[in-house]
Order: C-alpha cells, then structure tokens, then sequence
C-alpha cells in the first residue's frame, strides 16, 4: 500500500444512483453502468447535461432556455386560469431552475486542494489520525490497521470498511461520508482549504502551547481574564514563540485582552461569550434561560498514560459527571456546551432570539417596505429556520470529505502523547524544542506528572480527523445565512454578561451589533471544541471558512427561487468583505 494516497476522488466501483434525463424530461432513476450511461446519452446530449459524474453542462440560463408555451384553457371548461393555465410553464421552469443552479455549482472553483504531505513523511503515521484502531505501547497504530483504512477510503466500498481492525468499542464516525452528495449548494469535493499545519511546524507547535495553556486556564472566569496570573502568565509564554497564533495587537503581541479569543471582526469587541449563548430563547411559549450543565473545575481527563492509551485504542471511559446548570461564564462550561449539543443547536437559538427582535431582518428583505404582504414562507421566519438546518448538515459534508479525504490529521490528544513521549526519551519525534521548554509543558507536568494534553472529555476527540472541525464548518454556514437574513448593523437590545461563578446574568453597558455577535458566536463555538482539548486552532479557524462557502452555494441556489424582487442577500464574509447574492450570482 503506497503512502499519502489521493482519495480524494470518485470512488471506483460504487453504485451511484443517477437521474437519466429522458426527451420528455422525466427523470428515470436506475444504477450507474455503461450500458445505461449509453442508452441515455443521446437525450442527455441533446438537452446540454451531461451524465452522472461527467463534466460541463450546456447554457441553463433561464432567460435562454426554450420553455414549452402553456396549454390554453377551453372556454366554459370549469378550470380556473390562475390554477390551471401554465403548467407546462411551471414544468419547464422548474426544470430550468435545478439545471441553472447546478451549472453554476459546477463551475464554481476555489482552489486546487492538497494535503500537507505529513502521511507520506513518516513510516509509523505518527502525524495521521488512527483512533479507534490498535496501537502498541507508544499509541502508534498498526500500520496493517491503518492501510485497511487507508485501501477501504481509495475504494469507497462498505464491505471494505467492514474488514478494518478496530482496537476497541468505539466505531469510526462515519468516513463513507464523505462520499455523500448533496442536491442544493456547493458539493463537498468542490470545497477548498489550506493543507493543515505540517506536524514539525512552528505553527501547530504554538498551537499546541496554546491548547496546554487553554487546559490549564479552564476554570478562569472570563471575567477575570484581565487580572489573572495564569492568563498573564499564558500570554507571556506565547509571545515566545516563532510562529504566535490568533488575534495580536498591532504590535504582534498576545495580551489579556486579545488572549484565546476568534478572529472574525467583532470577536475583540465586548464579552468574550455571544449574546446568542446568554440571552433568554423564546421557544414557542416559553422562555428557555441558557443555563447548561457542567463538570466540576479541575476535572480533567487523559492525564495517565494508561488512560490515554486506552482511549486511543478506542475504548469508552465512564461518561462525564455534570453539576448543576449554569451561564457560560468560564471555558469549562462553554466546552461542555459544544460537548453535548447537537448540530445546529446555536443557530436556531440564534435565530429564534433574532425573529423575537422587532425590525430585525436585513434592510433589503422587501417586506420591510411592502405594505399589503408580509414575508414567511419565502424571506421569512419559516425560511430562515429551514436554511440553517439545511446548511448545518450541508457543512459536515465538506467537513467529513476534508477530513476523511484529504488531511486526515492526528487529534491534539496524539500529538500530546508524542510530545510526553520525546520529552521522557523514549522515541524522539522531532517536535520543537521551544515548545518542550514551554511553561504551559512544564506547568502541565507539575499538576499531573506527566506531559499529556490534559482532556475536558472522558473519552477525548471524536473518532474521525481534526482538520476541520466539525463544529466550525457547521457555524461557518449557519452564520453566514443569519448574518444574509438578518441586520447586520442592528443593536442587539439589553446586551448581559454573565457573573464570575455563572448563577447570574448582569447588564452589559456597551453597544453590541448582531453581525458581531454572530461571528463571535460562530468563533464561540469553533474554538470551543479548543478548550476541550479535542481541536487545533486551525481546526476551527479554517473550518469556518469551509462552511462559508458552502452555505454561499446554498444562498446562490436558493436566491434563484424568489419570486420577489429586491436587491438580493448581502452580508459580511469572515473576512470583512461584504458580498451580495442575487439571481444565483456572487457580487
């Protein structure tokens, strides 16, 4: 088995489902093959599509296509004209919707992807991720086990899958996956991200630094971010090394104010913590307070070798014990909410308290000004709350094609385990020397004896890769659509922080605006994961941006939908550039 596999592609071998278009345009679905390829691609021609898996389609503009005129309606014949008048109309232009939205899919290219090329560097894999599979006394996989994995990704084929050695009772999340179509928005595959942070690099060094520092600050209060000796001590640490992530001064300096916080505009401005985790959630006729369980401080996991070992070879601890429930006031509670909440869960929050906010849609929804109409189903609340569950799950497709596909990246509990690994001499794994030096490194070792990430979570990272998350990929869509219905611009009323302790909500002075709110959130949720334990900085920061682009597909397919006419969906990127989606078109 040839190292640093390109998988991702097509799966050989597989029956994929595929539409045939026939010359009256009904769609016959029957198993790819060569015969049925052939025996439809004469119609599929003449109609400029092309078949499953095929390249270019022909000019679907809906203002060039030939649409059938409608049928008259006989006189005296009962029909209403409204209702009875244009089906075949209605036909076609439905027809010529789904081409001209997947043509323009179709096109859409970012970047070329690449992995780093770590999984080709090293013969033990120990820069790939192999959870779940069983590994010898240093947490290195099998390489048998892992080159099944590897053979049964290239493949595709269930039965493939199904012959993996595992090391324990924890099955693999789901890498076929990764293979999983979606009919609206971008496709998975077509989704681009920067190649993860190389293992040996400065920057996933200081990340790690900067996860050590996260475990050892749990407990803090945000509140006291600014005067805390440990947040004081991190900072100082940080600044130390070559490559210093996250957001800076503009002297390149980490400060108490800057400290473990996203890097989207607006997540400097105001509380660490969003409204949208604090604030009340109106939820049908009741009031839902965000108050959610925890653990106790200082209860870490992982800290042991055997521990660690066990639940790299996939072996499940005892579930966590939670305390009562409470604000979000420290990072321990806010990684027990990501831990614990399902996929869209933030953004519907978000959207429910938004829709409760009087005059909060976006200034260009035209119903802000039409006097005899409002909007639901279309550029309403009924809308909104549809598109943010369609684009959470839309983002894990990309998520689990980047992850299972392409990087494959080791968890941050593995790199831990080469780090405690090379510092007590038993297998140098090259990893540098300014983060064996780290006060975060020796910090660690002093509180629990050894030189393991401390985890938040029993059972640690999930079993699929860390490149990216999961969660940031979901809150990289799901606040892109927000940010596209919603005002921007618009003070959120009454903003709160929570207390040191999280019994209480308390009056936030400053004026806090919807757009950075929801970024902040956004960065609340990707990086959450982080003081986990369970991701990488870069997981989560890069993540966003894969679900971003995604959910832009979505908006450009959906925007073709409308029967309104207005100036179209506008929002600020992540980035800070604000673009407009109208008529399936990005300006």
């Amino acid at each position: 088995m040839s190292k640093n596999k390109n998988v991702a592609r097509y799966y050989a071998g597989a029956s994929i489902p595929c539409a045939v278009i026939m010359p009256d345009r009904r769609a016959v679905r029957q198993p790819v093959s060569r015969r049925n390829v052939l025996k439809g691609s004469a119609a599929i021609s003449a109609l400029g599509l092309t078949g499953c898996g095929g390249s270019s389609v022909g000019s679907s503009n809906l203002s060039t296509q030939s649409i059938t005129p409608p049928p008259v309606t006989p006189s005296g014949s009962g029909v209403h004209p409204i209702f009875g008048a244009d089906l075949m109309t209605r036909r076609n232009d439905a027809y010529n919707l789904r081409v001209s939205a997947a043509s323009t899919q179709a096109d859409t290219t970012y970047d070329t992807q690449e992995s780093n090329g770590d999984e080709g560097l090293y013969a033990d894999y120990r820069a790939s991720f192999t959870k779940g599979l069983p590994h010898n006394a240093l947490g290195e996989v099998e390489t048998s086990a892992y080159e099944a994995l590897l053979g049964a990704l290239e493949s595709g084929r269930t039965e493939d899958f199904e012959t993996i050695t595992l090391g324990g009772t924890r099955k693999l999340a789901n890498p076929q996956g990764a293979y999983k179509f979606e009919l609206v928005g971008l496709d998975s595959h077509k989704t681009y991200m920067r190649p993860a942070p190389a293992f040996e690099s400065a920057e996933t060094a200081a990340e790690m630094a900067e996860l050590y520092w996260k475990a050892l600050c749990r407990d803090v209060p945000f509140a006291e971010f600014g005067t805390n000796t440990l947040v004081q001590a991190a900072a100082a640490d940080l600044n130390a090394f070559t490559k210093t992530v996250g957001p800076k001064t503009p002297g390149g300096q980490v400060n108490t104010s800057n400290i473990f916080r996203g890097e989207t505009p607006g997540d400097l401005t105001g509380p660490y913590i969003s409204q949208f985790l604090l604030k009340d959630i109106p939820y049908g006729n009741n009031l839902i307070e965000q108050r959610y369980d925890t653990a106790a401080p200082g209860d870490d996991f992982m800290t042991d070798k055997a521990s660690w070992l066990s639940v790299q070879n996939g072996d499940s601890p005892a579930p966590l014990t939670k305390g009562s429930p409470r604000y979000i006031s420290d990072a321990r509670a806010l990684s027990e909410y990501v831990h614990a909440d399902y996929s869209y869960q933030a953004y519907l929050s978000a959207a429910l308290i938004l829709l409760a906010v009087p005059n909060s849609f976006d200034l260009a929804n035209p119903y802000n000004t039409f006097t005899t109409q409002g909007g639901f189903t279309a550029l309403g609340g009924p809308d909104v709350l549809d598109m943010v569950a369609k684009a959470g799950n839309l983002a894990l497709t990309g998520a689990w094609y980047q992850k299972w596909l392409v990087h494959r990246r080791l968890r941050p509990e593995v790199y831990g385990g080469r780090l405690h690994h090379q510092i007590t001499g038993e297998k140098d794994y090259g990893l540098p020397s300014e983060l064996v030096h780290s006060d975060a490194i020796a910090q660690t070792f002093a509180n629990h004896g050894t030189y393991l990430l401390p985890m938040a979570y029993p059972e640690g990272s999930p079993t699929h890769p860390a490149y990216p998350a999961g969660h940031a990929t979901i809150a990289g869509a799901c606040t892109t659509i927000l940010k596209a219905f919603f005002e921007e611009s618009l003070r959120l009323p009454n903003p709160v922080v929570a207390n040191a302790t999280g019994t209480a909500l308390q009056s936030y002075s400053g004026s806090l605006t919807v757009g950075d709110e929801l970024n902040k959130l956004a960065s609340n949720i990707a990086l959450g994961r982080d003081w986990a334990g369970v991701h990488y900085r870069s997981d989560g920061i890069d993540g966003l941006l894969v679900g971003e682009q995604q959910a832009i597909g979505l908006l450009q397919d959906y925007s073709l939908t409308y029967r309104e006419q207005f100036g179209g969906l506008s929002f600020k990127k992540f980035d800070g550039t604000v673009v407009t989606i109208s008529g399936g078109a990005v300006v």
